[in-house]
């Protein structure tokens, strides 16, 4: 992060439509594009893909995930 303080709400505007990492409380992974997010923490994404203990399960094309499983959410390097 640069210099300046930002707050968590700056960082989800930020990275709306980047490729991100859903982490859910049960350990699965989604990775894609996020599409969008409320104040509930819900997830829209696009272009996703699950993974389950590091491997590919699941491609998806859109994927909504409800926000009281979300773990946390992290960015991902463009592949």
């Amino acid at each position: 992060m640069s210099g300046t303080a930002k707050t968590p709400a700056d960082f989800l505007k930020a990275i709306r439509g980047r490729p991100v990492v859903v982490k859910l409380n049960s350990g699965v992974d989604y990775r894609g594009v996020l599409a969008c997010l409320d104040g509930y923490m819900n997830i829209a994404m696009e272009q996703t893909e699950e993974y389950v203990n590091g491997q590919l399960k699941n491609k998806y094309g859109d994927c909504f995930i409800r926000g009281n499983n979300v773990l946390y959410i992290s960015t991902q390097k463009s592949q």
